[in-house]
């Protein structure tokens, strides 16, 4: 099959949390998508509750056949805490209580899945990063030439040209693991950085979420309930029940089923030092301001705008026959 082909094989690194879970739906009903594995990583919540809710989603939906990996417990430099329970719950699912699955992680690790999915799909295997680098910085140590066989690596994070979320500049999945996501931007892939630039004016209303719960998709259903406890906490900041597209906008970017239409390839770095800006993302714009172009070398392409309505086209997806 040719990188480029209809259906991308796509393996999803996730803190699997709320918006992780919509993710996770849509990839599931995408047609465009071959879910090959998920690994799970400490951010929302633990590494092991994010396994048991990919486990219990996926489940739902009868793909029991998709493998789920333990991946980091800790960041590379600092240990894991407790997540956001204020904003995912205590369960990193809104405190929603899923049919529980009869099915453990698979026994490798999150890294190793990774690689051993790199080798099956040599050449065809895209990468879905929605929470922080330290699987794939950590796969990248373990197999140098990791880059070499993966067609594309799509991340949700970073804010380019607005505010952070954990810091004046400084988004999640970037900023709780610098040093792993300075490792993974430095790398020889071809990156799509979906930052809150983008994620933040694309939200899921309340005419979206009983739209979920009124579908034929068990999973969405799910999401539905799973999306009530997220949207109260979006509540002081868009003043109505709503939320933002991160971790979805992203799978639809990965899926081709949204297209970035201001994306210019640009130098991308992380701050590691230990100032105000740490974990930072910062993209050289300069000599951008005539119109989006690429610079010539750089690998790193920053979504600063999409083709269509998001909500819409992953309801669209969501809820087709097919799903």
């Amino acid at each position: 099959m040719n990188p480029t082909s209809a259906v991308r094989h796509v393996y999803l690194d996730c803190d699997l949390g709320v918006d992780d879970s919509l993710a996770l739906c849509y990839l599931m009903a995408s047609p465009a998508i071959d879910l090959v594995g998920v690994g799970t990583v400490c951010g929302n919540t633990s590494a092991e509750q994010g396994a048991r809710n990919a486990i219990d989603l996926l489940h739902i939906g009868g793909r029991d056949n998709v493998p789920v990996a333990v991946g980091a417990r800790d960041y590379r430099t600092c240990p894991y805490v407790c997540g956001v329970r204020h904003i995912h719950g205590d369960n990193g699912v809104g405190n929603i209580e899923l049919p529980h699955a009869d099915r453990r992680p698979d026994p490798r690790s999150a890294c190793d899945m990774l690689i051993d999915l790199s080798h099956r799909y040599d050449g065809e295997l895209h990468i879905l990063a929605v929470g922080p680098m330290t699987n794939l910085a950590a796969a990248l140590d373990a197999d140098p030439t990791l880059p070499t066989r993966i067609a594309s690596v799509t991340i949700m994070g970073g804010a380019v040209q607005t505010a952070g979320n954990i810091g004046p500049i400084t988004e999640a999945n970037i900023g709780h693991d610098p040093e792993a996501s300075a490792i993974v931007l430095d790398a020889d892939w071809p990156i799509t950085l979906v930052p809150l630039d983008v994620t933040m004016p694309n939200t899921f209303e309340e005419r979206h979420r009983a739209q979920l719960l009124d579908s034929a998709n068990p999973v969405a259903r799910a999401v539905g309930e799973i999306m009530d406890f997220y949207f109260e906490f979006h509540v002081p900041e868009y003043g109505r029940r709503c939320s933002a597209l991160h971790d979805p906008l992203a799978a639809a970017i990965c899926a081709g089923g949204i297209i970035p239409t201001a994306a210019p390839k640009v130098p991308a770095v992380v701050d590691t030092t230990d100032g105000p800006a740490r974990g930072a993302v910062i993209c050289d714009l300069r000599g951008q301001r005539t119109g989006w172009h690429d610079v010539d070398g750089a690998h790193v392409r920053v979504t600063l705008g999409v083709d269509r309505p998001v909500a819409e086209h992953l309801l669209d997806v969501i809820n087709a026959p097919h799903a």
